[in-house]
């Protein structure tokens, strides 16, 4: 990490809830959950901030969070809507810095001169909020770990510093899962060792974290003291493009939840590449255990593609071969090898070209009117099995 930065992460609150209370100002103030289908199988992919207040977090299947709200307003959601939203918060970054690092659809590090991070975060707010009607959560420090920290502290619509000199006052005698990476089920077993507080586990001896945290102890005894090497990414050319989700609670449904998840995903990825002008010959599958245990794997195509329901059908295979045993804190999807012709064949088959037409006129029309207008037959049985 530069000395000569500061480090700002700017997270969106409630996103794609938010973005459908200022597109329908009929649903300020009340209770909105976007997710699947509640007569079936979905699962909550965000809500409201009213709606969290009666228990209600992503991941949960949609059937529980009406019986906790049954009040609540259940949107299917538009991936299109959220990416445009998305594409104008970036452009605000980017009038006050080119060092930007997308972390996800609604959340990004971003790098600048030291001493300036506070007055840019409040001038980014203030710009997101009169711009486009969205709060937005920002932290600032000198290192991403404490970035992240103060703005998960900062939650929701504000803002918060926490430097590494405020380490022993501010940031050990928080919980130790306040530290990104620490689940339930690790914290549960770093309680059993007595440590409960961040502090606990930054004056822990390290070779003894080893035995029970694997590769990881090094890491997180790290940032337990404050300390975090990582720097700013940013890339001009695209390598991959990938999304992810870390589950609020750790996820036991390997049934309903985890595809439910990775269709959503995977046609989030789809659409980023053909808003690209790209096309991908390898899909990734991430997959983080409780114990904080990560792996991946990855499966190339003979073609290239941007279809949204192949990623699908790719990512799903790879999970269920490689799912192991639950429970699940992260999954993510990721597509690489990219590639930005089209290679047209010659005597194209019928169903591939087709589908081409239906992906084509499907992003043209979400563009024009905000909305999805045009999906396939298969897209809406995934739709109607969640």
């Amino acid at each position: 990490m530069k000395k000569d930065q500061d480090i700002i992460l700017c997270d969106l609150d409630a996103f794609f809830a938010a973005v459908e209370q200022v597109d329908h100002p009929e649903y300020q103030g009340k209770p909105v959950i976007v997710g699947g289908n509640p007569d079936g199988r979905g699962v909550v992919s965000t809500c409201s901030y009213e709606a969290r207040y009666f228990g209600i977090h992503s991941a949960m299947p949609m059937k529980k969070a009406l019986q906790l709200c049954p009040n609540a307003i259940v949107i299917k959601g538009n991936m299109g809507r959220y990416v445009e939203i998305s594409k104008k918060v970036v452009s605000i970054f980017e009038q006050f810095t080119p060092d930007v690092e997308i972390v996800s659809i609604d959340e990004a590090y971003l790098a600048i001169k030291k001493g300036y991070g506070l007055d840019t975060g409040k001038a980014i707010r203030k710009l997101v909020q009169q711009d486009l009607g969205l709060s937005i959560s920002v932290g600032v420090s000198g290192n991403k770990l404490l970035a992240k920290v103060a703005c998960e502290l900062a939650k929701p619509d504000n803002i918060m510093a926490l430097w590494p000199q405020d380490v022993p006052g501010k940031f050990w005698p928080l919980p130790v899962k306040t530290i990104p990476g620490i689940g339930p089920a690790t914290a549960d077993k770093l309680s059993r060792l007595g440590i409960k507080k961040v502090e606990d586990l930054a004056k822990y001896p390290l070779k003894a974290l080893y035995r029970l945290l694997g590769s990881n102890a090094k890491s997180l005894h790290e940032y337990a003291n404050g300390i975090d090497h990582r720097v700013i990414e940013k890339g001009h050319e695209v390598k991959s493009i990938s999304e992810e989700r870390t589950f609020t609670e750790d996820i036991y449904d390997n049934k309903h939840a985890i595809p439910a998840v990775l269709n959503e995903l995977s046609a989030g990825v789809g659409y980023c590449l053909r808003a690209k002008g790209l096309m991908a010959r390898t899909v990734t599958l991430k997959l983080r255990y409780s114990n904080f245990m990560t792996i991946t794997r990855s499966l190339t195509l003979n073609e290239a593609t941007d279809n949204d329901l192949t990623i699908y059908d790719i990512a799903s295979k790879l999970f269920n071969k490689h799912k192991g045993f639950p429970p699940w804190r992260l999954v993510g999807v990721k597509v690489s090898s990219l590639d930005k012709s089209y290679q047209q064949a010659l005597f194209p088959r019928y169903e591939e070209e087709k589908q081409r037409k239906i992906l084509v006129a499907k992003d043209v029309l979400r563009e024009k009117y905000g909305a999805p207008m045009v999906i396939s037959a298969t897209q809406l049985s995934l739709r109607d099995k969640e």
